[in-house]
């Protein structure tokens, strides 16, 4: 613990996980302080870039910002501008099966690219899961046709105990969870940690000369690609254990106050 570790390098990029750091669950809208000390970051030069497991299409738009760079997907679809920085899409034999995996459980699923995001079904936990983001999928009649796609992401439904059989016969795929109820899929060489590695190797910049906000598991590996990896005082203490440092709760503008004692920007 301790705050940012200086090793003759400022602060030149900052990653933000989403909900239940820049955002508590279910809020749409940040903070002012928020807002305020995104600016001031990009003010003092400092890049911003969104790192969520959230996809392409359902990535919050935050008045008055715009972020740099985006990690999407937990960090299979990443991107700046027009440019794509990292494309990272569901093994296509490991996709088919958990079709079948899903279907053998009984479960609904929600598939996703930079393109669309459908389900073929939905259940109460399931609508649960999007409703902290403020979305609910579209069942979609075409959604056989859609999976002929490359899909980055699958969610459903679904217990620890259970993660075995919704994976069984697959290769090279991953759980990635911030929720107890549900999951993400993903692919297994993708993930948040090899994301910040790979942006960072796009801006030419050090992990020292990098600093991460998350609260949730599948952060931990953007906080330890980081030179100073920040957990939110709501986080779970799995988090906090590997973090260098905690900061206030989203509720409290933790973001905020952290910046501001540790001279990254001014106070309003």
């Amino acid at each position: 613990m301790g705050g940012i570790k200086k090793s003759g390098s400022a602060v030149k990029i900052a990653f933000f996980d989403v909900d239940g750091t820049l955002l508590p669950l279910g809020v749409t809208e940040p903070s002012d302080k928020i807002i305020y000390a995104l600016g001031e970051l990009q003010k003092n030069g400092v890049i911003l870039c969104m790192a969520t497991g959230r996809g392409v299409l359902t990535i919050p738009k935050l008045k008055g910002i715009d972020f740099d760079a985006y990690i999407t997907f937990n960090g299979s679809y990443c991107f700046t501008g027009e440019k794509l920085i990292r494309s990272c899409p569901i093994p296509r034999n490991d996709f088919l099966q958990i079709l079948e995996n899903a279907k053998r459980m009984g479960r609904a699923i929600v598939i996703s690219n930079e393109k669309f995001i459908v389900a073929n079904g939905m259940d109460e936990d399931l609508e649960t899961y999007f409703s902290f983001g403020g979305t609910v999928p579209v069942i979609d009649e075409e959604f056989d046709s859609k999976c002929s796609d490359e899909i980055y992401q699958i969610m459903l439904s679904c217990v620890s105990s259970e993660y075995d059989e919704i994976l069984r016969g697959t290769h090279g795929t991953a759980v990635v969870s911030w929720w107890d109820k549900a999951v993400d899929l993903i692919p297994s060489e993708s993930g948040k940690g090899g994301a910040v590695k790979s942006v960072l190797e796009y801006y030419g910049f050090s992990a020292q000369e990098a600093i991460a906000f998350g609260d949730g598991r599948n952060d931990l590996e953007m906080l330890g690609a980081v030179g100073t990896g920040i957990a939110m005082g709501n986080a779970g203490e799995d988090v906090k254990s590997v973090a260098d440092d905690t900061c206030k709760n989203v509720e409290d503008d933790g973001i905020y106050y952290y910046c501001v004692e540790k001279g990254l920007i001014q106070p309003i």
